[in-house]
């Protein structure tokens, strides 16, 4: 069923859409409404479904030269900083490519960028969908700077806020705050840091390589509802949410000085459980359906899932529809694992739920994760 395509949103999702449609004989265009097209956020952790996906659709190599790669991640716990695990994870792409991988957002993004490109998707900037007509056969879209153009499917991937979903699905639920911010910080890497270290209770924080120079630091807060956090302190303010740090994160911490450096975001989320994730001929992927709270390190590993996911459905089925609903049923159960289980991460961190084992949850992530999408 190839055709053209439209994707709203150049972000992970979109971008990781537009090279796999492309790569299924699907005609692609791409239209992103900053016209900077700037990435917000310092670094990202891949995990090892997401290093598979980047194998599948061709772009491995030139990730992993703009990433670091590790296969262990350990776990620390306490004021004390106490070890608690340490593990490799399985090298789903490969012996010869590393489990994980932690990369700059920005980078990331110019990879998948000059991917899209490559493999035939145009890309606008500056310009967003001001309205849709889907009369069944085709969708007729009106852009934001007045031209029109008309397609056989549109992609939403526009994000936690999108316009898509709100187009199609106006009572579809809303994002919400959860109650906790992130805060991460660039750091020089340390020679020992042989992957993602986390640091739980009462300062949940971790140390992410990136780099062969650079990992990032990231910490989880608990904030009232309509928090805002200015440049000017936001190092001290950083620095003052790292409470009882485990030892060996407080000369990270003390290296905290520069109020530029520091991003900092409330932790929002939303899921299509009940609903639809798509209309006629549009479609959701990403955070227009399930935008998760960090905790499991899956939320981007989940957008580009569902690319693959769509662009597979998409290829073997003759009507939208009917690719659409293979495409949510294959999405659901994990998709809602990390989601549902990511809040619940927060929640306890909160003090809003019981305490509960979360290394066995993260097992049962990882077994997860591993199996085919």
């Amino acid at each position: 069923m190839p055709g053209n395509v439209l994707v709203v949103g150049g972000g992970i999702g979109g971008l990781t859409a537009a090279i796999a449609l492309c790569r299924k004989g699907f005609s692609v265009q791409i239209v992103e409404r900053d016209p900077s097209w700037s990435v917000y956020g310092v670094g990202i952790i891949q995990q090892m479904n997401v290093v598979r996906a980047m194998k599948e659709i061709g772009v491995l190599d030139s990730y992993l030269s703009k990433a670091r790669g590790f296969d262990r991640s350990t776990i620390f716990v306490g004021p004390g900083g106490v070890q608690e695990a340490s593990f490799e994870t399985p090298r789903l792409a490969g012996p010869e490519y590393p489990s994980n991988a932690g990369i700059r957002r920005k980078d990331l993004q110019e990879v998948l960028g000059d991917a899209a490109k490559a493999a035939g998707a145009s890309i606008r900037l500056g310009v967003t969908v001001a309205a849709m007509a889907d009369d069944g056969a085709g969708v007729d879209v009106t852009f934001s700077d007045g031209a029109t153009a008309r397609f056989d499917i549109v992609v939403g991937a526009d994000g936690i806020y999108s316009r898509t979903r709100a187009a199609i699905l106006p009572d579809a639920p809303k994002p919400r705050y959860t109650g906790q911010w992130v805060w991460r910080y660039n750091l020089p890497i340390p020679a020992d840091l042989d992957g993602i270290h986390i640091f739980a209770g009462p300062c949940n924080a971790g140390l992410v390589p990136m780099t062969d120079d650079l990992m990032y630091l990231f910490l989880v807060s608990q904030e009232p509802e309509g928090h805002f956090q200015p440049v000017e302190g936001a190092a001290a303010a950083m620095r003052s949410r790292a409470r009882m740090p485990a030892p060996q994160l407080v000369p990270h911490l003390d290296a905290i000085t520069e109020d530029a450096g520091v991003v900092a975001r409330p932790i929002e989320a939303v899921f299509l459980e009940h609903q639809p994730w798509h209309v006629g001929r549009v479609v959701l992927i990403g955070d227009a359906v399930h935008a998760s709270s960090p905790h499991l390190a899956q939320g981007a590993g989940m957008a580009i899932e569902d690319a693959l996911v769509l662009a597979e459905e998409l290829a073997r089925h003759d009507r939208p529809e009917a690719a659409f609903d293979a495409y949510r049923a294959r999405r659901f159960d994990r998709v809602s694992h990390v989601a549902l289980n990511s809040l619940k991460i927060g929640e306890m961190q909160m003090g809003l739920i019981p305490p509960f084992d979360v290394g066995a949850l993260t097992g049962q992530t990882i077994r997860m994760m591993c199996g085919p999408i």
